[in-house]
């Protein structure tokens, strides 16, 4: 993908899940691009190592489900970029077990919600004191296809992405005229070292769901969230943004 000059010269950043995947992929775009990025991620040795291939401006190595933790690194990166967040990308997410509902380790339960939906919801609820604050800024929440669609064996992961999604439209109306945009993020199955917790079955399954007859690959989707991210995108709050392959209707 083709990198625009200068689109976030002068901007900052958070990314969360930022040592891998499409956190990573994002963050490395919008420092391609001019920003300034924090990296979060939970693995603090993958985290320097990211922050080092891309060039980031720092790192906070944390657990998104702690919300003292979200606070604390949040003033942590406002300090590190110069006294300003413009832009927030949680990426922060785990499948957790491919089981039958009734099969569902409550554990496993609890810690998909934890990181997926209430992670999302600690950092955006940290993070946007300082937007409003400046008058401006781009919220992105990761959320996937499987919020809208339910995938069967992933009962967790499908309701935490809706509930993101459901979250985001809330939070966008109540930003909408202040300045601060908030959208989310429904892709569908993408190459990325996520795909490590599933059994392969799952992957064909979802495969089969795409349209186009192929995964996504992670530049297409850190693509759509560097313009969701943007000072372009100015007229959609509260929404979703597919990059699917054609699988979502709606």
């Amino acid at each position: 993908m083709s990198a625009y000059e200068g689109r976030f010269a002068g901007r900052t950043a958070v990314v969360t899940g930022g040592a891998s995947g499409l956190g990573k992929a994002s963050a490395a775009r919008i420092i391609a691009e001019g920003g300034k990025v924090v990296l979060w991620d939970l693995n603090a040795e993958t985290l320097k190592a990211a922050a080092e291939e891309i060039g980031a401006a720092g790192v906070v190595a944390l657990d998104v489900a702690d919300p003292d933790a979200v606070a604390a690194a949040a003033a942590e990166s406002h300090k590190i970029l110069g006294g300003r967040i413009d832009i927030l990308v949680a990426s922060a997410g785990i499948t957790g077990a491919t089981v039958p509902v009734q099969e569902f380790p409550v554990d496993s339960w609890k810690r998909v919600v934890d990181i997926n939906l209430n992670g999302v919801f600690y950092c955006c609820r940290a993070v946007t004191p300082y937007m409003l604050d400046s008058g401006y800024g781009r919220i992105v929440n990761v959320a996937s296809v499987a919020g809208k669609e339910g995938n069967p064996n992933a009962s967790a992961y499908s309701a935490s992405k809706a509930g993101v999604i459901g979250f985001t439209k809330s939070l966008g109306k109540e930003l909408a005229g202040k300045g601060v945009i908030a959208n989310s993020l429904t892709p569908a199955t993408f190459e990325s070292p996520i795909l490590e917790q599933l059994p392969q079955s799952q992957v064909d399954y979802m495969r089969s769901k795409i349209p186009m007859g192929r995964l996504g690959e992670v530049e297409e989707s850190a693509a759509m969230i560097c313009f969701m991210a943007s000072e372009e995108c100015s007229f959609t709050t509260a929404s979703t943004f597919d990059t699917s392959g054609g699988r979502t209707t709606y």
